[in-house]
């Protein structure tokens, strides 16, 4: 059986602080194929210090300071509710990343069924076990950390309660965008090799081809930005998907998920009525009459392949012709 790539779409904070534009996102998922829309539920009071500076792909508007900024893209605890219940109307998987214990809390009481932990709590201890004792399905990002930092992680999830075969590591980056030279998507594989564990890929590159190549490399899940609309303000636009980019991307990833197999190398359904068009039979390259030996100056091969396959020339070079055979003519011993 071919294997289905769990394509998230990660709304993150592109709704601006809007609920209205937020649920205008899931409508658009819905219409992507997307297995699943994902935001970010934080309290800026709980997440930052009121000087913590922003990160240089977040410098595109006034605020100088990433307190001011989250503060404008919260959304209310409630409007998270109102998400999960839309999402469960509309038929697509609601997910959020939290950014602080008491927002993990609170997606634990709307019993989301996967929690996905944010490159930037792969260090944050109380937080990894907040999570791991819940003992849900977890999608752990690993943009800046090394393996070491991974398997840290990792030990805290499973000795707080969560089955490791629960958990998926994503390949990430996370500079917004990510340059292509950046990417390192062999490193995917690493981590499977390293810790034997279902892997994926969470991009930040512009594009679409990156996730489609982590598809073909064998990821479990794809996680990609969208955007209503990429001229809009806010840190995270620039670098994510509008609606049409984001279904012809999640198209892609099924086409490649189709075309992966499975592995048996045969004729496949589609080509083999072609066997018999294409490959050749051992024919007569000239007259030649009853009682004659057959050699290599009377014989060739040529379509089509409905007679004696040409890898049975050694049986047939020296053999009687058992009739009359004229150019052309499919050869029978």
């Amino acid at each position: 059986m071919n294997r289905r790539t769990f394509v998230i779409a990660e709304a993150g904070v592109n709704h601006n602080g809007d609920p209205v534009l937020a649920k205008k996102m899931v409508d658009a998922v819905v219409k992507s194929g997307a297995d699943a829309i994902k935001f970010q539920t934080f309290k800026a009071d709980r997440l930052v210090t009121r000087f913590a500076e922003k990160a240089s792909y977040q410098k595109n508007d006034d605020d100088d300071l990433q307190y001011e900024m989250l503060k404008k893209l919260e959304l209310k605890y409630p409007d998270f509710e109102d998400l999960n219940k839309y999402c469960k109307e509309q038929d697509v998987m609601f997910l959020s990343s939290a950014f602080d214990i008491e927002s993990i809390n609170l997606l634990s009481s709307l019993n989301i069924p996967i929690f996905k932990i944010p490159s930037g709590e792969i260090t944050n201890l109380p937080y990894l076990r907040q999570i791991g004792v819940l003992g849900k399905q977890v999608i752990l990002s690993t943009g800046m950390s090394d393996l070491g930092e991974i398997g840290d992680a990792l030990e805290v999830l499973v000795r707080s309660g969560t089955p490791i075969d629960n958990i998926t590591v994503l390949q990430c980056n996370t500079e917004y965008p990510t340059p292509f030279e950046d990417v390192n998507l062999r490193a995917m594989l690493t981590i499977r090799n390293e810790f034997d564990i279902k892997v994926g890929y969470s991009d930040h590159t512009l594009g679409i081809e990156i996730p489609i190549a982590a598809v073909a490399l064998g990821a479990a899940v794809i996680e990609k930005h969208f955007t209503l609309d990429r001229s809009m303000a806010g840190p995270d636009h620039k670098a994510s998907l509008e609606p049409n980019e984001l279904k012809a991307m999640v198209k892609a990833i099924r086409n490649v998920e189709n075309a992966m197999g499975d592995g048996i190398k045969k004729p496949s359904h589609s080509e083999s009525k072609n066997i018999n068009v294409v490959r050749k039979s051992i024919v007569a390259s000239r007259t030649i009459t009853k009682g004659k030996l057959f050699t290599e100056d009377n014989l060739t091969v040529k379509r089509p392949g409905i007679g004696m396959s040409p890898m049975r020339w050694n049986d047939v070079i020296g053999k009687k012709a058992i009739k009359d055979f004229t150019a052309d003519e499919i050869i029978k011993i």
